[in-house]
């Protein structure tokens, strides 16, 4: 969509000036999209309307709506939405003791996902992948002290035995937090 300058000053006005630039008699997927597109350019995140609202909005002003494409992707949104808001938000790597909380919701996370045979492991995947190159990172900045990079280093290793062995990782790291030279170098981290 080429429009950049919108003359909308409400978040309904603004969709219904895109549905109108947009120049389609249904709105599916695509427009959907467009339309949220222009929404958060315009007024930013906070401003983001449903899949279903914006429908309904252009539905009001004569719109014809494919419903199964308005379906799908307002269920997909708010999966999107709740996996952000419930979980990513939620995690901590920032040191060892906010990180084994962290790793604790991931593994209840993909227990959960195993269980209800939910769909989204690879999601799952990508944040905590996500959190071992920002762990990565950390530890080899020059801006943090020996112990914050130390404490990255460690974290990482925690994310890298997740990533590949999941089944095994509550065990081992219970392990590790036990191992005398863990012990000795992180002595602030208390066995809970």
């Amino acid at each position: 969509m080429s429009k950049a300058n919108w003359n909308s000053r409400t978040r309904h006005d603004l969709i219904i000036e895109v549905w109108e630039y947009l120049d389609c008699e249904s709105v599916g997927a695509r427009e959907l999209e467009q339309i949220q597109q222009a929404l958060q350019t315009k007024f930013g995140a906070g401003a983001m309307e449903s899949p279903a609202a914006i429908a309904r909005a252009v539905a009001d002003e004569g719109a014809v709506l494919r419903h199964p494409e308005v379906f799908d992707c307002d269920v997909q949104w708010r999966q999107q939405k709740i996996e952000k808001t419930s979980f990513g938000d939620e995690l901590d790597f920032r040191d060892l003791s906010s990180a084994f909380e962290s790793v604790v919701k991931v593994e209840e996370k993909r227990l959960q996902r195993q269980t209800d045979k939910v769909t989204g492991a690879k999601e799952l995947r990508e944040v905590v992948s996500a959190a071992r190159a920002d762990c990565l990172l950390k530890a080899s900045s020059k801006i943090l002290d020996q112990q914050q990079r130390e404490q990255a280093i460690e974290i990482s290793e925690w994310l890298r035995i997740w990533l590949q062995a999941p089944e095994l990782f509550s065990d081992w790291l219970d392990l590790r937090r036990r191992a005398p030279d863990y012990r000795e170098k992180f002595p602030e981290d208390k066995l809970g």
